[in-house]
């Protein structure tokens, strides 16, 4: 009995410790499109190391990981990343600086480029608080450097959300089915 309760207080913590990063499509319903108003949907969003971009867009477009010189002049000339398969994933790592583009040098010049910050680690709130950013199950550890972490979106995890939407309060649901599992067993015992 006493290593059931020990047990399971291992896994209510672990639960409750566990972080899970949000999944970003890319411009909302616009997607990663000349269409799409990025400096507005980006100056809405907070990004932590563990959270994935979903850049979802047609063949005209390209998605390009550039630097901030790249960024700002446009130029693919540095590429760290290029994908063109109409759906990409890009797990942010680390914190700092991230830039991408649009390797259609009309399409960039025109707006389609994204300059994100990722912040190190979502801070976590105790049992009861708001739920602050979208959740979604996704881990970080899978992805080993930034230039093996682009993948194309037809290979995505069946967990993968393209929505930010999805997911919300993931945590206190996983803390409450694992309290109720716990209440279960003890009853069953008693």
């Amino acid at each position: 009995m006493d290593n059931l309760l020990i047990l399971s207080v291992v896994a209510i913590l672990g639960t409750l410790l566990s972080a899970e990063g949000a999944v970003y499509t890319v411009g909302n319903s616009a997607g990663w499109d000349i269409s799409a108003d990025f400096p507005s949907w980006v100056r809405n969003q907070t990004f932590y190391v563990g959270d994935v971009l979903v850049f979802q867009y047609n063949k005209y477009h390209t998605v390009n990981e550039v630097d901030k010189s790249g960024y700002d002049n446009c130029s693919t000339d540095n590429t760290l990343l290029a994908d063109s398969t109409g759906n990409t994933t890009v797990p942010l790592t680390a914190p700092g600086n991230r830039y991408f583009i649009c390797g259609v040098l009309t399409h960039c010049l025109g707006g389609m480029k994204l300059a994100v910050t990722v912040e190190r680690n979502r801070t976590l709130s105790p049992i009861g608080a708001p739920v602050g950013a979208p959740l979604s199950p996704f881990d970080p550890q899978s992805a080993t450097s930034p230039a093996s972490a682009i993948t194309d979106g037809n290979n995505l995890p069946s967990f993968v959300s393209r929505s930010s939407e999805f997911g919300k309060g993931y945590g206190v649901l996983s803390w409450l089915f694992t309290l109720g599992t716990l209440l279960m067993v003890l009853a069953v015992k008693l």
